[in-house]
């Protein structure tokens, strides 16, 4: 695994701002969604390094360079029905650096800026257990609702506890939401769709052992 660099954070804009971002399609998935101004950006970057990227959206993508102090990527934009509430459409890490907990470090960031921005709650929906262990350690919760891609919805922050399984009425915050993770990976687990061997054993593990520890 090659070490991971210092980084720093930095919010390249809200959806308003129309912020650009190239970044190169061989390292990072979901890279053409980043150079369409329609969402807000930000990024974890190479501490002291510059991201060349358009606030405005109106450089042409031709003439954006590959952002290449850039580590891990998302973009954001808020709910078409509910402007208290910011939707996280795309997360993306470097393939060098995937594993480091890039991801969680960046969505927390996004998450905490959001809500002293003053929205009520963000939402995400994922589509595979990698995805969705990071959105856990970043503090979100499965709601047990699915799109209709069959990707999880997870929400933070969660008052009250996300409906799904039933637990007694005794049963503490941290129980119900343990349980939530858990009716997450069982969800992945019965999809029918091809899983790699890497996700399989991901799931089982992480249903035998329980979820890592997470930000609040």
């Amino acid at each position: 695994m090659v070490p991971t660099p210092a980084v720093e954070f930095e919010l390249l804009g809200w959806p308003a701002d129309g912020p650009t971002l190239r970044l190169d399609y061989r390292r990072f998935s979901y890279a053409g969604k980043f150079v369409m101004s329609n969402t807000g950006k930000a990024v974890l970057k190479r501490e002291g390094k510059s991201v060349p990227s358009s606030n405005t959206g109106s450089t042409p993508v031709r003439e954006l360079p590959y952002a290449t102090a850039v580590l891990a990527a998302v973009a954001f934009n808020e709910d078409r029905t509910d402007a208290s509430t910011l939707w996280l459409r795309y997360v993306t890490v470097d393939s060098e650096f995937r594993g480091q907990g890039l991801g969680p470090e960046l969505i927390s960031r996004v998450r905490d800026l959001a809500l002293e921005r003053g929205y009520g709650s963000l939402q995400i929906a994922v589509n595979n257990p990698f995805a969705y262990d990071a959105l856990w350690k970043a503090g979100f919760t499965f709601t047990g609702e699915t799109t209709g891609l069959a990707e999880l919805i997870l929400v933070h922050p969660v008052s009250p506890p996300a409906t799904g399984t039933e637990l007694s009425p005794s049963a503490g915050v941290d129980d119900r939401l343990l349980a939530h993770y858990r009716d997450g990976l069982e969800q992945f687990r019965s999809q029918d769709r091809d899983r790699s061997p890497d996700e399989r054993r991901f799931l089982e593990r992480r249903l035998e052992n329980g979820p890592p520890s997470r930000s609040t």
